[in-house]
């Protein structure tokens, strides 16, 4: 497939919901019951499945459902030099529950090292062929930036890093070092999972910075300074994206707020060629802040939702597509789901069946349309 068809008309953020054989064999394995190597079996058949249905569906992305991780993020950070996790049964609130997360935080300085993902990404690109590319996902400099900066890692991120600058330094250079891993690996497709972006919009996240004596503009730009950091020097045959998410966890979400606020850094700055934007509910606000992209960028409309299991009404989407249409050109326009259907292994609450449905809709929409 080529690279000038990246992302798709048609496209999906990556994660899909973890089906009952490899939920089981998950238990076995931490249960002692079966080895990491029976284990491991599982999980190649079950992403030998999912990406079979993926191209029986007609998208001409694949992906290996994120099958190999429990969280969207924190497992990428664990292969990092200087990160260390531990799981103390705590977590993040998100609007209607707790979000249980392993802690994750600094033992050292952060470095890159031969990073496991690349080694699960070069399984999944077997399965290419000249209608498909693989697409490999992963969380956004920013989120690592963000998660060493949080109030309960904030006094041990300092005995290594006196200043973010520093910080952002070594994380962007690591990142560079780990999408040169990547390239060499065959990967022309790599998307960058960001939350950071969705979690400063909106009244509350300014109030919030503004009674730490921090100015959100200055979070801001250290936010877009790390991530075009780590772009510095990509390969220019490589498609790099981004998927700016408010939460997504077990179908409830962390934050809500338009982009119009962040719209002057993410949009119009970010060295990415594309942004997959969520807008499938009132809580991202209207299309006004895509005029701030710039010319360079495609832009995905993420107007399906993968929190419900209720299909969507095709003339309603058309519609906004339309409208968003007013703003950027429709030729710089594609459609998918607002975000992946299981960002951690619990998952949304639908079943595979509709998950499925939900990706034959975003394609008959997108083929009518585009």
């Amino acid at each position: 497939m080529s690279l000038v068809n990246i992302p798709g008309k048609y496209d999906f953020v990556g994660s899909f919901l973890r089906p009952q054989a490899l939920k089981d064999a998950k238990a076995l394995y931490q249960n002692g019951k079966i080895t990491e190597e029976e284990y491991n079996k599982v999980v190649d058949e079950e992403i030998t499945k999912v990406v079979a249905k993926q191209k029986e569906l007609g998208f001409h992305i694949i992906t290996d459902g994120e099958f190999r991780r429990s969280f969207w993020h924190l497992d990428f950070m664990w292969g990092l030099e200087g990160v260390a996790h531990e799981n103390n049964g705590s977590g993040v609130k998100f609007d209607a529950e707790l979000a249980l997360l392993d802690d994750t935080f600094l033992i050292g300085k952060i470095r890159a090292k031969a990073h496991p993902f690349v080694e699960y990404f070069k399984f999944l690109k077997q399965f290419e062929d000249e209608n498909t590319i693989a697409k490999y996902t992963i969380p956004a400099p920013a989120q690592t930036f963000q998660q060493m900066i949080v109030p309960g890692n904030y006094e041990i991120t300092r005995k290594f890093y006196p200043t973010n600058e520093e910080l952002i330094h070594d994380i962007g250079v690591a990142y560079q070092d780990i999408i040169k891993q990547f390239y060499n690996a065959g990967c022309k497709n790599l998307q960058l999972d960001d939350c950071t972006w969705g979690a400063i919009v909106g009244d509350a996240a300014k109030q919030r910075y503004k009674s730490l004596g921090i100015d959100l503009e200055d979070v801001k730009q250290q936010l877009l300074d790390v991530n075009n950091l780590a772009l510095e020097n990509k390969p220019e045959d490589m498609v790099i994206t981004s998927h700016i998410c408010r939460g997504n966890y077990h179908s409830t979400f962390f934050n809500s707020g338009a982009y119009d606020s962040v719209a002057d850094y993410v949009f119009a700055q970010e060295n990415v060629n594309a942004l997959f934007l969520e807008y499938d509910d009132a809580r991202s606000g209207g299309f006004a802040p895509l005029a701030n992209v710039s010319p360079d960028k495609t832009v995905v409309l993420g107007l399906i939702t993968t929190k419900t299991p209720k299909l969507e009404d095709k003339d309603a989407i058309k519609k906004r597509i339309y409208e968003a249409a007013k703003y950027i050109p429709l030729e710089r326009l594609c459609l998918s789901p607002q975000c992946g259907f299981a960002s951690c292994e619990i998952g949304n609450k639908l079943t595979e069946e509709e998950q499925w449905a939900k990706l034959a809709l975003v394609k008959e929409i997108a083929e009518e349309v585009f």
